[in-house]
């Protein structure tokens, strides 16, 4: 029972992925965004420019800006097993675009880190609320199949150039998500979650080139 308890206070006390997400935007202010898209992201990270491509090849030339964008989490969308977020929320940057971004976190023996980074430019600044809506996936039931049916690799190849069409689930298939990219640079991505008796929609956004 000591066991269980310990085990449960340290659960609780553990980073999660808006704690990562605070981190990451930290660290942008203090030792240059680029450097700190690198720090967190995992091997397989995958950007738009507009098409998909490696973060480790794109980042790796990347000029740091004068100032680095700011940005933090209104909203984390969790899997059941705790092992995947969906964390979305406002940006600007120093020039004075706004938008939202939405990056997909992994969590792994030594942390987390990201492996989906996009973002849609807005009108308007937008609002985020005191404290991140977190959303967790039903424990319940038993998910069958895949979150998204479509494409069938289960992630992004580790060799060669990304899929331009690609998806990734959690381990317990009770979180997943998907992009496509056109020819004309439009990408939509969403992400599903599993209520316990079906997969929702949690996550629908189209991005124009």
């Amino acid at each position: 029972m000591i066991a269980l308890l310990l085990a449960a206070a340290l659960s609780a006390h553990a980073p999660t992925a808006i704690d990562a997400e605070r981190a990451f935007a930290r660290d942008a202010q203090k030792i240059g965004q680029w450097a700190a898209f690198r720090k967190y992201a995992a091997h397989d990270a995958v950007m738009f420019t507009p098409q998909a491509v490696w973060a480790r090849d794109s980042l790796r030339s990347r000029k740091e800006p004068a100032r680095a964008a700011t940005w933090s989490p209104s909203a984390s969308i969790m899997s059941c097993d705790r092992s995947v977020a969906v964390n979305a929320g406002p940006y600007a940057t120093a020039d004075g675009h706004h938008g939202r971004f939405t990056t997909v976190w992994l969590k792994g023996k030594r942390g987390w880190n990201w492996i989906f980074d996009g973002g849609e430019p807005t009108a308007q600044a937008v609002p985020s609320g005191p404290v991140p809506i977190v959303s967790h996936a039903a424990c319940t039931g038993h998910p069958t199949g895949a979150p998204v049916a479509t494409p069938p690799a289960l992630s992004p190849p580790s060799t060669g150039k990304p899929n331009d069409y690609g998806r990734g689930e959690s381990a317990d298939r009770t979180l997943g998500w998907d992009w496509k990219v056109d020819k004309t640079g439009t990408r939509i991505f969403r992400v599903y979650q599993w209520t316990g008796r079906h997969y929702a929609q949690r996550v629908y956004q189209r991005v124009a080139p």
